[in-house]
């Protein structure tokens, strides 16, 4: 807790003209200073700021506080965090107790380190005559300085140790560096390197605006063998699931405009906010997350997705929207002539040449069925079979009633299939089972339809294929793990015949070991599946975390295909009057159920109508 003479000294300080300054465009009018309010679309300014009583006021929609409050509600800070804000701008000591300070900020010293690696990028690029070409770069781009040093860009130098030696000098231990992500080792060296080299440098922030991690992008052509893009890994202050590039930045701006751009990199959030465009936030490198997807809720209910139009951009767009379907945001696609992204276009004629493209924006139901619509999947029975595949994950993922509501009668009138036969598939007690129209997924791999387990968190892949695809990718990623799958699974575990080939040989020969999948013993079919694992660019982060979700899906979906076996049996059993028998598959059955439940997938309709039948024994049997 701040003692409130410190929190009077720091706003007796503060100059509330220049803090409201530097987010929103103030003019004077005699001794007061007016602007558009942040806080609400208006076209007249209504936006009052009173320097000499340290207070603001909004005319239009009647928000007005003093330099903390604007903070607050402006970048979504806490009391506590917009007093410490402005009294490291006022050169105002915040008296903490080492207990308290090691309580708030037990990551110190990683926090220090991607500060001081974050000022020595800002410095190659702008004081430094290594940083020209980026400079250059930049320029070509239409990323003037004022733009690049509003978003902290910065250039990690072609060097294999400048920021390690550079931190050395500042104190900054290896260990330090390490852990913060700032330098990695290989076995072809006996000293850390820089992760990132010759890259034009994003510094990635949390919701507070302090700086978490980076992003590094290649200076022009991508060249062989290397990345485009190059994150820091996942580190103690920072996991790319829980963070969106450019939020801190961009909180008002989409609260005044009521709906958030989602573009994929960083350069399209940088170019677009740059061009006066602000109400914008990028990914970090994978898929939405349950995480991100709530981030995005807490300032709008709209969002409008801006991906490459291409087949990955669209699995992107895609699973995106049905994460934010499922945290009660409505999500609408944007289609880009082919070729384009959002930086070419702003780059080519600026915000004024995106708007058409903002304005076509389609609803996600809409832009899938035109997409299927194009493809003939409606053409047959079997095409339509595949298409409510792809459309029911959506239609799950709507929380929202009335547009649920509003999807199925759109799906049901295109697809022909009964109102009744959608509804039932929507039903709780079908998302993690198989479907009657296949094996259906909820949200896509990693999304948010998926049951909350018993501990509190959401499994990361669920029953079916997605499981062994994960499983599989992941001891390709990381062949230490063979030996751990090797004891909790069998291949016979695996119901689908080329990754259970593709297992069989991971923990027979201990990994591929350096091999192509021309040169490893598999079926045509395994080894077709095997190229398209290794060149699959999805990025895997919490190992430990995916390995135990992979294990406890496929360990389900076995569960799942003998209760399937279980429902057939037991109605034989009891046309038999077989009771011996029929005693015998029903406490399988419910064996199984709680199998299930202890793995965080979801049986309830199966423990009701099982507990019935139990009663109805019981009263028979009395």
């Amino acid at each position: 807790m701040i003692p409130d003479s410190v929190v009077d000294e720091v706003r007796s300080r503060a100059d509330i003209v220049e803090l409201v300054g530097e987010h929103v465009p103030l003019k004077r009018k005699g001794r007061d200073y007016w602007a558009p309010c942040p806080f609400h679309k208006e076209k007249t300014p209504s936006f009052h700021v009173v320097p000499d009583r340290g207070f603001f006021k909004c005319f239009g929609c009647g928000e007005s506080g003093d330099a903390f409050s604007f903070l607050m509600k402006h970048l979504g800070l806490t009391f506590q965090d917009a007093v410490r804000h402005v009294a490291a701008r006022v050169g105002v000591e915040i008296p903490e107790t080492t207990s308290a300070r090691a309580a708030d900020d037990p990551h110190r010293a990683l926090y220090e380190a991607v500060a001081f690696a974050a000022e020595f990028y800002r410095r190659q690029l702008w004081e430094e005559r290594v940083g020209e070409r980026a400079r250059r770069y930049l320029e070509g781009r239409g990323i003037g300085r004022a733009a690049a040093e509003r978003f902290q860009l910065g250039y990690a130098p072609d060097d294999w140790r400048a920021l390690r030696t550079a931190a050395a000098r500042h104190g900054i231990d290896d260990a330090v560096l390490l852990e913060a992500g700032l330098v990695k080792t290989s076995d072809r060296s006996d000293e850390p390197y820089d992760r990132l080299r010759d890259r034009i440098i994003f510094p990635i922030t949390d919701g507070t605006g302090r700086i978490i991690a980076f992003g590094g992008r290649i200076l022009g052509a991508v060249r062989e063998g290397a990345p485009k893009y190059l994150n820091s890994p996942e580190t103690p202050i920072y996991q790319k699931g829980r963070h969106l590039y450019g939020l801190a930045w961009a909180k008002g701006a989409i609260r005044r405009e009521g709906a958030v751009l989602v573009v994929e990199g960083y350069m399209d959030y940088v170019s677009l906010a740059a061009r006066g465009i602000e109400n914008v936030v990028a990914g970090l490198g994978t898929a939405m997350t349950v995480d991100q997807a709530a981030l995005v809720a807490r300032y709008t209910r709209q969002a409008l997705l801006l991906y490459d139009s291409d087949p990955a951009g669209l699995r992107a767009t895609f699973r995106t929207a049905d994460a934010l379907l499922a945290a009660g945001v409505h999500p609408l696609v944007v289609t880009l002539p082919p070729g384009e992204d959002p930086d070419s276009v702003a780059r080519r004629g600026g915000a004024e040449a995106l708007r058409p493209y903002l304005d076509a924006a389609v609803d996600v139901l809409d832009r899938k069925l035109g997409i299927l619509e194009e493809r003939g999947y409606f053409a047959s029975a079997e095409g339509t079979r595949k298409a409510l595949d792809g459309l029911l994950p959506t239609l799950r993922a709507a929380t929202d009633a009335a547009l649920r509501d509003i999807y199925v009668a759109r799906v049901a009138e295109r697809t022909g299939v009964r109102r009744e036969t959608l509804e039932a598939e929507l039903r709780p007690d079908r998302w993690d089972r198989p479907s009657s129209m296949g094996r259906l997924r909820v949200g896509g791999e990693g999304q948010g339809g998926q049951r909350e387990e018993r501990a509190g968190r959401r499994p990361t892949v669920v029953a079916g294929l997605a499981g062994q695809r994960t499983l599989v990718l992941l001891l390709l990623r990381d062949e230490s793990r063979i030996a751990q799958a090797a004891e909790v699974l069998a291949p016979e575990s695996f119901a689908d015949p080329a990754y259970r080939e593709i297992y069989e040989v991971l923990v027979r020969e201990g990994g591929l070991r350096g091999r192509s999948p021309a040169e490893v013993p598999l079926g045509d079919a395994a080894r077709e599946r095997l190229e398209a694992l290794l060149g699959d660019p999805e990025e895997l982060g919490d190992g430990d975390r995916i390995f135990d979700d992979a294990v406890r899906a496929i360990r389900a979906d076995t569960l799942y295909r003998r209760l399937d076996e279980l429902d057939l049996k037991i109605p034989e059993a009891r046309a038999r009057g077989d009771e011996e028998a029929l005693r015998a598959l029903t406490l399988e059955k419910m064996g199984i159920m709680h199998d299930l439940r202890a793995l965080g997938y979801f049986v309830e309709r199966l423990i009701r109508k099982q507990g019935r039948a139990n009663r109805n024994h019981s009263t028979r049997d009395g």
